[in-house]
């Protein structure tokens, strides 16, 4: 099975793993330490979040400013537009901010949330069955 590991630095690893906990992910005690948490969302997608110290020791990069640029983009897809607000609710319960309003495309609903690092998050729902029938140029 292929899965997808993404690595964010963030200032408080205890605080950051609790507003991941409200977005729906659990913790992977086998993959974490004082200085790291290995977040699950499913079988495939797993979030690492590290101390600054801990991804410096093998990034080749200055530490992006996420407060104030974007490093990227990361989109979770949820199971329906009354999840993809309840998944909202919970991150700004537990001190996230939504930097936009919901955005409505007709066939899909999407929401951002951000992190106290700045990292942010697009929760969205896409119905399949509405998609229009366009072909691309």
């Amino acid at each position: 099975m292929k899965q997808v590991f993404i690595n964010l630095a963030v200032k408080d690893v205890e605080r950051s793993m609790h507003f991941y906990t409200q977005l729906g992910f659990t913790v992977n005690p086998q993959f974490s330490d004082d200085q790291a948490k290995c977040m699950v969302w499913s079988e495939a997608i797993f979030l690492m979040i590290l101390s600054h110290e801990k991804l410096s020791s093998f990034a080749t990069k200055p530490i992006a400013d996420t407060k104030s640029t974007i490093a990227g983009l990361f989109a979770l897809s949820v199971e329906s537009v009354n999840q993809v607000n309840d998944t909202v609710e919970k991150g700004l319960n537990a001190g996230g901010t939504e930097p936009m309003p919901m955005m409505d495309y007709g066939f899909m609903q999407m929401r951002k949330i951000e992190d106290f690092d700045g990292h942010t998050w697009e929760i969205f729902f896409m119905d399949m069955t509405k998609i229009p029938n366009q072909e691309c140029p």
